[in-house]
């Protein structure tokens, strides 16, 4: 057998075991990007805060469902409790919009807006107005914190020393409980809440 190069045969076989490997290696090559290109794409939409991205998806959609459940209860529905030991209406949005206010106000080191202040006793015109500065104030919280930042203490309530993480997750969990009551309160009023509507 001859051979031009050490280790290179000239006889006809070279040829085809030199494109068997070339087609191999093309293969290979075309798996590897075929197998890299989902990663590729969902590390560049994956967001850079995971864990703070999830709670403002949270936070979003029931602050929607909340602002429409205060606005869709009548003025002189905001007394209902469906029992004596219960909250009423009022009061449950009479709290949302104070515990945003705080909580919000932890996880942004920004203190609260104070011309926002409501009792469970003030009227529709005015808790709806401020559940949704509420809401809002929430919003830009989230929009600049950082998940790095969780794991700082912040004084919570009862002057508690807590990780900034305890208020993030009482914030999504209270809108989720709170909204519930008010969903269930408009049920007993025969309206349809909000989260259960008819896309339009």
């Amino acid at each position: 057998m001859e051979y031009d190069q050490p280790g290179r045969s000239l006889d006809c076989e070279t040829p085809v075991t030199e494109r068997k490997k070339m087609i191999a290696r093309k293969r290979i090559m075309l798996m590897a990007m075929c197998l890299a290109a989902p990663l590729a794409v969902r590390a560049q939409s994956s967001p850079a805060n995971p864990v703070v991205a999830s709670a403002q998806e949270i936070v979003e959609r029931q602050s929607k469902y909340i602002a429409a459940a205060a606005d869709a209860m009548p003025a002189e529905k905001y007394g209902y409790r469906p029992t004596p030991d219960q909250w009423t209406f009022e009061k449950i949005v009479s709290h949302i919009a104070q515990s945003d206010f705080n909580l919000c106000a932890i996880l942004s080191d920004t203190p609260a807006p104070q011309n926002w202040k409501v009792t469970d006793a003030d009227p529709k015109e005015k808790l709806v107005p401020a559940v949704k500065a509420s809401l809002d104030f929430c919003s830009q919280a989230l929009a600049s914190l950082q998940d790095s930042k969780l794991g700082d203490t912040v004084k919570f309530f009862g002057g508690r020393q807590v990780p900034r993480a305890r208020a993030l997750i009482e914030l999504t969990d209270d809108l989720e409980d709170h909204y519930s009551q008010l969903a269930s309160y408009l049920r007993m009023n025969g309206m349809v809440p909000p989260s259960v509507r008819p896309a339009k």
